[in-house]
Parts: C-alpha cells; structure tokens; sequence
C-alpha cells in the first residue's frame, strides 16, 4: 500500500495543511529509507517504485532523494544507479525551473537538491522527471510533489564540490536542453558542457594547459584525463573506450588510443563492462595523481605511455 501517495491525498496534495506535517514527514523519512535499500538490489523499484520527492522551495524548487547527503562531496558515496536516479532529478528540476544550476543539501541522511524557479511550478516536476528517468536500466522510480512544509527542515545548502563535480556536470546538460541521465544525451552535448565548465574554472583561476606540454605521449594523456575529470567521469558518468579519442587528430587520434591502453593499465582509468562497449571512467582512488598529472605534468611512476 502506497501510504505516502494515499496520506497526501487525504491532506489535499500541495494544498495541504500544515497539519498534517508531522504524518507527511513520517511517512517520506520512511519512503526514502525504503528508496535506499532499493538501490542497493539488482533491481530497483519493481515491487513498488522509488520514490523521490519535490517541494516548493523558499525561493526555487527542491527535492529530496534516497540516496547519500555525502554525495556532494563524494561523487563515489553512492552506486551507479543511485546516481542516475539523482541526474534524472536534476535534469527535471533544471528543466522546470530554467536554470542549469543546482545546489545540494540534507535532510538527515538524505541528498535534497535546489535549483533557482518559480516555486508555484514545483507540480510540474514529476512529469518532467518521468520523462529524465526514462531509459534507466533496472530502475522503476516516481516523483511526487509535496507541500513546501515538508522538506522545510532541510538545510546546509552548498554548491557540489569542484566545478567538475557530475552534480555540476549534470545541471549544465539539463540547461542546453539535455538528459544528464542519458549517455548518448551526454556525448551529444560534452563539447558545450566543456566549454561551459572552463569558463568558470578559468574565472575560478582552477584551469590547467596541457595542450602546451611539449612531449606529444604525455599532452594526450593529460588532454584525455582533463576531458573526463571535466566531464565529471569518476565512476557514476563513463565512457566508451573510443571517445577518447575525440578531439585528436591524425596521428594524435591513434595515440590517443594506445595512450587510452596504458592510462587502463597503471589503473588511472578503470573499466566497466557494458554490453558490446568498453566503458572507462576517472578511478577515484588515484585522483591525487590524476590531478597532480593534470595540473603539473607530473606522470605516476607506475604510468608507461607509449
């Protein structure tokens, strides 16, 4: 029995009073734990959906989900599937509310995002929410819309860490009119996505220049591993193999492979089986290296390019 869905019924939906608060709070701190342990099974949301709740905001729109506050600072806290859940909402709320910006907070353990809109149009989320979460594999989920009241204890509100950060990643795709949940809807729009988020590295005096490293193994290297960390690839978003070579050319385009091998093998990309794919991400366990090669050029000893 759907006791949330039936209790906001019976309190009037988003014209309910303040009242019935307590039972409303009660029963979503319930949902979302439910929400959470489905997460972690193969299947998520077969019995009954997961649920993922958006409110009227003080001054935008806001939404809590069932997966891990920490993931604003841990792109890794949470599964896979957790995180498509979490890019679909975004991609609703920016979608509704106009604007490709979000910032993350808690209610308890929960993520709660907000992104600037009007407050009156917080109905208008869970459509476009179906819509986002579409296409996700093993994943049956719902957004439903609730009284302001009820995600008002939420609190602690601050932008993701890093201009990277797939949170930051996904709020910009869904403002070029994008599915951050989609992969193909990724690809298609990286190349904006990237000139937008080094824009604001560069206004954030955080840019790094490895198109000017004078030894051509290691300038690809460091172009790739900038792509993917700028794309905000640390394990929830990945790639196929052969895009990383986008962007090269020529002899640089078939490097771009080999190198793509040996970034593999000293484990500063990691692998994930996909079906008749190569999908590789940013291995979260080496950021510090993936970030000082980046930065400063310097390659981990145990990096062999070719």
């Amino acid at each position: 029995m759907d006791e949330l869905g039936a209790a906001l019924e019976a309190a009037g939906g988003l014209a309910a009073g303040p009242e019935s608060a307590a039972r409303l709070r009660t029963l979503l701190a319930d949902e979302l734990r439910r929400g959470s342990a489905e997460l972690a099974l193969a299947r998520s949301g077969y019995g009954a959906p997961v649920t993922v709740a958006v409110a009227p905001g003080p001054v935008g729109l806001r939404a809590a989900a069932p997966v891990a506050a920490v993931l604003r600072a841990d792109p890794e806290a949470v599964v896979e599937r957790a995180w498509l859940l979490v890019a679909a909402l975004t991609g609703a709320l920016v979608e509704v509310g106009g604007r490709g910006v979000v910032v993350a907070g808690a209610l308890e353990e929960h993520l709660v995002l907000e992104t600037p809109g009007d407050p009156a149009d917080a109905e208008l989320v869970p459509l476009a929410f179906e819509g986002q979460v579409a296409g996700i594999d093993r994943l049956r989920a719902r957004a439903i819309a609730v009284p302001g009241f009820v995600l008002e204890e939420a609190d602690d509100f601050r932008p993701p860490i890093g201009v990277a950060h797939p949170l930051v990643v996904a709020a910009t795709v869904a403002g070029l009119g994008g599915r951050p949940a989609d992969p193909a809807s990724l690809a298609e729009h990286e190349d904006a996505v990237l000139a937008l988020l080094d824009a604001a590295a560069i206004a954030a005096g955080a840019v790094a220049r490895p198109h000017d490293d004078p030894d051509p193994e290691r300038r690809v290297a460091r172009r790739i591993l900038q792509r993917l960390n700028g794309m905000g690839k640390w394990g929830g978003y990945h790639t196929d193999f052969k895009h990383l070579a986008r962007g090269f050319a020529g002899n640089d385009r078939r490097l771009a492979e080999a190198v793509g091998e040996a970034l593999l093998e000293a484990g500063l990309l990691a692998e994930k089986p996909s079906v008749g794919q190569r999908h590789v991400f940013l291995n979260p366990r080496r950021a510090g290296d993936i970030h000082t090669f980046i930065e400063r050029g310097e390659a981990p000893a145990d990096l062999r390019l070719p």
